[in-house]
């Protein structure tokens, strides 16, 4: 239902009557095995399209490039992604709300203990391209050969399948896929830190002001905490 007093700076939104939501595979959301959608990005989607009063239309893009590009072209209203400087070219960022470190799942039996010791020219490491993981990585890999993917899951597949030697990623979804490898393990030491934040295309202050009063409603509520808790995602901190 569309509210009697829509907020002006969104009331173009409410006029068209959906939100359009750009998503990329990462930690933030998963594809259940019945094909919903469920993860903290959702539950924060819904709840942003609930007080847009706006039905919510979530559109999945194969990496963070093609969600910016979707920004740029008008074809959705707002991107989860996260804030990295090659990307504030093109849209605009709220202030961020969750952080969370990268690092590397290691394979059973690896003795790596230090970030330093994976740069090695006969070390591969499983990234994914354009992604601000591999951003990071830069001036502190220099002899590391990397393999890159264009999703998350096809980094982790080219681990599995013995195409590289470990898999670079944010700590949530490294945890995650160190459940499904028997006897591997998230390294503690870290390369850097993903800083997510919501975003939208340049030259659109208005929207970006009430995402921003979304986002801020969101902490001092503990929507964010309790949909953190729900989705069971580990090694986030809300910011």
């Amino acid at each position: 239902m569309k509210p009697t007093n829509p907020d002006s700076r969104v009331a173009d939104l409410v006029k068209n009557g959906t939100v359009r939501v750009g998503l990329f595979p990462a930690f933030f959301y998963r594809r259940s095995p019945t094909g919903e959608l469920k993860g903290l990005a959702i539950e924060l989607a819904k709840a942003l399209a609930a007080q847009i009063g706006a039905e919510l239309v979530l559109l999945e893009y194969e990496s963070p490039p093609g969600a910016v590009k979707a920004l740029k072209a008008g074809a959705c209203d707002v991107g989860f992604l996260g804030v990295d400087p090659l990307r504030a070219a093109d849209v605009d960022f709220t202030a961020p709300y969750i952080k969370a470190e990268f690092s590397f799942l290691l394979p059973e039996g690896s003795k790596v203990s230090a970030i330093r010791e994976l740069d090695d020219a006969n070390t591969r490491i499983a990234v994914v391209r354009n992604h601000a993981m591999e951003t990071a990585m830069k001036g502190q890999f220099s002899a590391a050969h990397l393999v890159h993917a264009e999703s998350p899951d096809g980094a982790f597949d080219l681990f599995c399948n013995g195409k590289a030697d470990v898999l670079a990623g944010i700590r949530p979804g490294l945890l995650n896929y160190a459940k499904r490898v028997p006897g591997s393990r998230v390294l503690q030491d870290a390369y850097g830190v993903n800083i997510m934040a919501l975003s939208v295309a340049k030259e659109k202050p208005e929207r970006l002001a009430y995402l921003n009063d979304f986002l801020d409603r969101a902490r001092t509520t503990g929507l964010i905490s309790r949909a953190i808790e729900t989705v069971g995602l580990g090694g986030i901190q809300v910011i």
